[in-house]
């Protein structure tokens, strides 16, 4: 519920929204481009930090601060009338964004262990998917209903769903299985002679930052970052403009990705849980290598259906799995930290792909190009996974 409120409502709406927000302010499309940045810088930014503070105050609490701040603000988004009001309330969306994203992926490594957390964060995962398709459905018949005042409404909506999310979050999650004197799940009952759980170690903080593995970890991020992005961002510019495709065509195929991408999580963790994390991520980033090489050289409806299909199908897989292995090597309390720290990883790739992606296409003249540079990349991006080592860290 956290990550359909998070990502799909507070991140993946905005998309359905700009339309009707740019004709009811009057925006340019670089105004709206720069409250699209100013949302991915405070999300950045808070990513980064924000597992960090889970870590240090308990991830309870910093998911529903985050969830909190996004209600707020995506109603505040609603009342804006000047660009100033509006960069502001999506930057601050951004910031409780990644202040709920990142401790809620990281849960699985503290209620899981490790064979079971990979399947564990891949249902975590499922939420973005199923938040973009109900956002999806939600967000264009707001904005019929309520006329040209219709995206305000669709803001209140969002945000007032995303505060409802906050309180069951409050009363529902707990940081850690140790909190009710339980175990992790799949854990190895404890027998006579074991040595006592450690449940209060002091926060090894600078241990993080010292791990060649959780450095090397956040280069494959980086990876992800880098090619998936500009499948995401030149997914419909591409088919309207270079394949002649209707934005009704163009936003069933995106639905397409959307409800395909509930069950990659899942899939994709579970395989990680039975293969390893480096052959499953490395199998994934071949699965993904091979949907941008599809729709860069089969110019046709099944291609493009077969695209969205088989990127759907894929498209979190890599997320899922690196939260799984971040907890895998600085164990299940400093989780958060560990995955808020490959996450910057991941926001320098996301910032650099569409900027080369959009430079190679001006260059070109051809989205072609840039998708099969995302295609090799991921074909890098699968050599790099399988030097991932299979560290287990002490369960405490």
């Amino acid at each position: 519920m956290v990550t359909i409120g998070a990502h799909g409502f507070g991140r993946m709406s905005y998309t359905l929204i700009l339309p009707a927000m740019k004709d009811g302010l009057g925006f340019s499309y670089t105004d709206l481009g720069l409250l699209g940045t100013g949302n991915f810088v405070g999300y950045l930014l808070m990513a980064t930090v924000g597992g960090f503070l889970a870590t240090r105050f308990g991830t309870r609490l910093v998911i529903v601060l985050g969830l909190v701040l996004m209600g707020v603000t995506m109603i505040w988004t609603g009342f804006a009338n000047t660009f100033s009001v509006a960069f502001s309330a999506r930057l601050l969306t951004g910031i409780g964004n990644g202040a709920a994203y990142v401790p809620a992926m990281a849960l699985g490594s503290a209620w899981f262990a490790v064979e079971r957390r990979g399947f564990a964060t891949g249902i975590v995962t499922a939420g973005i998917g199923a938040g973009t398709m109900i956002g999806g459905l939600l967000v264009p018949f707001l904005v019929t209903t309520y006329g040209i005042e219709g995206w305000r409404f669709a803001w209140y909506y969002l945000g007032a769903a995303v505060l409802a999310t906050a309180c069951i979050a409050g009363l529902i999650i707990r940081n850690r299985p140790e909190n009710l004197g339980l175990r992790q799940i799949g854990a190895k009952a404890a027998v006579e002679g074991d040595p006592p759980q450690q449940t209060s170690a002091p926060l090894n903080w600078g241990g993080i930052f010292k791990m060649r593995p959780v450095w090397y970890l956040g280069i494959v991020y980086f990876v992800y970052g880098f090619s998936y992005i500009i499948y995401m961002t030149f997914f419909a510019a591409y088919l309207s403009r270079e394949c002649g495709l209707s934005s009704g065509e163009c936003g069933g195929l995106w639905a397409l990705v959307g409800g395909m991408s509930i069950f990659c999580g899942i899939i994709w963790g579970g395989l990680s849980d039975k293969l390893g994390r480096a052959r499953g991520a490395a199998l994934a980033y071949l699965v993904l290598g091979i949907s941008y090489a599809i729709f860069a050289l089969f110019q046709m409806k099944f291609g493009f259906y077969l695209s969205a299909v088989v990127f759907g199908l894929t498209a979190w897989s890599i997320p899922t799995i690196m939260a799984a292995a971040a907890g895998d090597y600085v164990g299940p309390k400093m989780a958060p930290a560990g995955l808020g720290f490959i996450t910057l990883f991941l926001g320098i790739g996301m910032t650099l792909g569409p900027w080369v992606g959009g430079y190679l296409a001006d260059l070109t003249g051809s989205f072609t190009c840039p998708f099969l540079m995302a295609t090799g990349i991921s074909g890098i991006g699968a050599v790099l996974s399988l030097g991932l080592k299979p560290i287990r860290v002490e369960e405490s």
